[in-house]
């Protein structure tokens, strides 16, 4: 059972995968799309291609955890993903996701150039790996939805 996870952005979006056995998070790529509608059909081939059974869907709350234009974004992407890509979809509360990526690609002596490059799709390990870990914590290893949609 393959996971999927995309980290939705203006224009580029970070998608990672998960191992088969739902242990570890890998970047796989960015996809760049200028609506959801192209997005959610770029999303859809890859979790076709890789017999993907769920995907997580990165929801960037603000810090008072109302929801700004780009968790609104996130959440039409959730929409559109349940009803043409059958498989079950959830939503994961990102908040400061991509600040960790950038400290850790920093923290790693990564350019500001190449971190441009790869920090869409480090965030999306980051929220694959965070929602893995809770998953494999939660009793019988149950999927634990990150907030409610």
């Amino acid at each position: 059972m393959r996971i999927l996870a995309l980290d939705v952005g203006d224009r580029r979006t970070g998608v990672a995968l998960s191992d088969p056995l739902g242990l570890t998070a890998q970047g796989l790529c960015v996809i760049e799309a200028s609506g959801v509608r192209s997005l959610v059909e770029q999303a859809a081939a890859l979790i076709r291609e890789h017999e993907v059974s769920r995907v997580v869907v990165g929801v960037p709350l603000n810090m008072d955890g109302s929801a700004g234009e780009r968790a609104l974004k996130s959440r039409k992407v959730i929409e559109m993903l349940r009803s043409r890509a059958g498989v079950e979809v959830d939503p994961w509360d990102e908040r400061l996701t991509t600040l960790q990526a950038e400290r850790t690609l920093i923290e790693a002596d990564v350019s500001r150039r190449r971190r441009k490059e790869v920090i869409d799709k480090m965030s999306a390990v980051l929220i694959l790996q965070a929602y893995l870990d809770r998953t494999r914590a939660a009793p019988g290893g149950a999927p634990r939805p990150g907030l409610n949609p």
